[in-house]
């Protein structure tokens, strides 16, 4: 903002906030209200504080050009910058006729050192911003709007964002990624943010994929289950990140699991610490892929080598990342390994994807991922034949499972899996391979 500028205001408090009731003008609010905003850290999380514009966007343009009965609904903006001057105003009322009416009535002057942007809004602030280039006689009609004060600190983003959340959730729902870039309470969304933001390998610009695409409009399409195999640095996405996450989180506090309740900040330091901890071994464990992807110039020669898409490593796939992921949480609840001896089964396996356990997500004929669910369900039981058996039995019904669903014998003989069978929980069969 250049200069001082002064708008009408009323000041209100509800809950632990204090607000403005504001009027400005279409013009203005199209000069100085922004979508963007810096959450963090990670910039492709940054933009997930706006749930991005729609093609919804359009009609309300054309509703603000051409209709006389023209009308919007008030917009909540923060203030970017900090507290602006609050000046109140009392009216001349000799006969006592207003006492009271004129209560917290005063004027804000913002000094040109805040900015603002929209928490709640985004597609009438849009449709405002075309609406005017269109018929820029509108930019002087005015529009409520509700101020709140944003504070560039910790505490600052974190109100700003659980507020931004809570707005939405009781207006129209936000996406799973975008309850785990704002989402101040649920726990496993704080880990998520601060892996991404501070993780020494998964902060790596592009490492965790958040943002699939923007289209002309503004419109967000978020990175959701999958990494397109042409994809030149991501490991995994946002949300399935946040998935391994919960599920390497098997022994946490139950606090952490409610997704309403903040944990102390003592309890997510904790977790934080042994889930990073936790990531890495993984990485090394499944098939060095840290070390592997570092080593290539693309990604996509480690996901899907062109023409051989076979000799790709497995772990490059959110599928087989989750199913890892929640095997090893199920092992270790049972206790039927430690966790060091998981690490060392989970190394051991063939980490190439026309290799067994892969083949029940991956067709080496038709040379591509296969997506239904009977085909992670195979995955998880193959993998815990593979890792863990807890009976003949069982690797008997996972390989009868593998013809009845990809249609061929599975290439992994029983003699070969029942080596690991678990004896009992806590105890397994050494084999070999395990000294």
């Amino acid at each position: 903002m250049s200069n001082k500028t002064f708008i009408p205001a009323f000041q209100c408090s509800v809950g632990d906030w204090k607000y403005y009731i504001c009027m400005m003008k279409y013009g203005e609010v199209a000069r100085q209200v922004n979508f963007a905003f810096e959450l963090g850290a990670n910039e492709e999380l940054g933009q997930l504080i706006q749930r991005g514009i729609s093609s919804r966007t359009k009609g309300i343009t054309e509703y603000l050009v051409k209709s006389e009965h023209r009308f919007l609904g008030s917009m909540v903006v923060a203030a970017w910058g900090g507290e602006p001057e609050y000046t109140r105003l009392s009216m001349d009322d000799p006969d006592g006729i207003l006492n009271g009416l004129d209560r917290e009535f005063g004027v804000l002057t913002f000094d040109g050192t805040q900015q603002y942007f929209a928490l709640d809004g985004q597609h009438r602030l849009k449709a405002i911003k075309d609406a005017i280039k269109q018929k820029p006689e509108i930019g002087k009609e005015d529009i409520c709007v509700l101020l709140v004060t944003h504070y560039d600190n910790d505490e600052g983003r974190l109100r700003t964002r659980r507020l931004f959340t809570n707005i939405n959730r009781n207006a129209k729902q936000t996406g799973a990624a975008e309850n785990i870039a704002l989402d101040e309470d649920d726990a496993f969304a704080v880990l998520t943010r601060r892996v991404v933001e501070e993780h020494p390998f998964l902060k790596e610009d592009g490492r965790v994929r958040v943002i699939l695409s923007q289209g002309a409009e503004g419109e967000l399409k978020l990175a959701s289950g999958s990494v397109p195999k042409t994809e030149a640095r991501a490991l995994t996405t946002f949300t399935v990140l946040y998935d391994v996450i919960k599920s390497l989180s098997w022994d946490q506090p139950t606090v952490l699991h409610d997704r309403t309740r903040r944990p102390s900040d003592v309890i997510l330091e904790a977790a934080y610490e042994l889930v990073s901890a936790r990531i890495d071994e993984l990485l090394v464990a499944c098939g060095d892929v840290k070390s592997k992807l570092e080593a290539c110039s693309s990604a996509r020669e480690l996901r899907a080598p062109k023409d051989a898409e076979g000799t790709g490593h497995p772990f490059m796939r959110p599928v087989i990342q989750k199913a890892i992921a929640r095997v090893s949480a199920n092992l270790m609840v049972q206790k039927v390994l430690s966790w060091d001896e998981l690490l060392k089964r989970l190394s051991k396996l063939p980490w190439q994807l026309s290799e067994a356990p892969w083949l029940a997500v991956f067709s080496p004929d038709a040379g591509k991922m296969l997506t239904g669910k009977e085909n992670t369900v195979l995955l998880e039981q193959l993998l815990k034949v593979h890792l863990a058996p807890p009976s003949i039995q069982e690797i008997k019904r996972a390989r009868k499972n593998f013809k009845d669903v990809r249609g061929s014998q599975y290439e992994v003989a029983e003699s070969d899996l029942s080596v690991l069978v678990v004896k009992e929980a806590g105890s397994h069969v050494t084999s070999g391979e395990d000294t």
